[in-house]
């Protein structure tokens, strides 16, 4: 319908960019893309990614020569009552327990202790070498808290229960109790 000889384009009665606004536009400068916020973002991943591969993240605790000398002290620490235990939690990790008893039969108070401990496949062969501090049961209920040695010193003829936790055991072990060796003691 036309009005004052105007022609529309279509029943609503839109008409369009008036005359020469499509062409104004296609001559306008284009915005150039800013690239800053792109290339920041891929620096920092780049960043990331290097440093996740240099560094170390979590590693693996160290393990000590099997044929490494026992601690002199460690012949008035005897471990026993080892026994083993296993839990799970909400996120699929395992975590393997091995619970024991230590005696401080010498005659220096012991504030720190690190253990050797060899799990060893079904060939007896070690699986898995691991030394790590011995922390020792602080109470029982309503959970099994633990300490270091450092927080409760071993005095001369005291007893404690101890405790110590694996979050990641090989797959080959042979699932018996492994061998657990004092390997360093501090005293005092």
């Amino acid at each position: 319908m036309a009005v004052n000889g105007e022609s529309g384009n279509s029943a609503s009665g839109y008409e369009g960019p008036p005359d020469g606004a499509t062409e104004a536009r296609a001559n306008e400068p284009r915005s150039e893309r800013n690239w800053l916020p792109l290339i920041i973002a891929t620096a920092v991943v780049v960043v990331v990614v290097v440093v996740a591969l240099l560094m170390p993240g979590r590693t693996r605790p160290a393990g000590t020569p099997i044929n490494a000398k026992a601690d002199p002290y460690a012949e008035n620490l005897p471990l026993t009552n080892v026994v083993l235990s296993e839990s799970s939690n909400m996120a699929g990790g395992k975590f393997t327990y091995v619970d024991g008893h230590i005696a401080n039969r010498g005659d220096k108070t012991v504030t720190g202790i690190a253990v050797q401990v060899l799990f060893r496949n079904m060939a007896h062969e070690v699986a898995q070498n691991e030394t790590i501090p011995l922390t020792l049961i602080r109470m029982r209920d309503p959970y099994v808290d633990i300490e270091p040695v450092s927080m409760a010193p071993l005095t001369p003829g005291k007893e404690q229960d101890f405790r110590l936790i694996f979050d990641n055991v090989s797959e080959d072990w042979n699932r018996a109790a492994p061998e657990i060796r004092v390997i360093k003691v501090q005293t005092k």
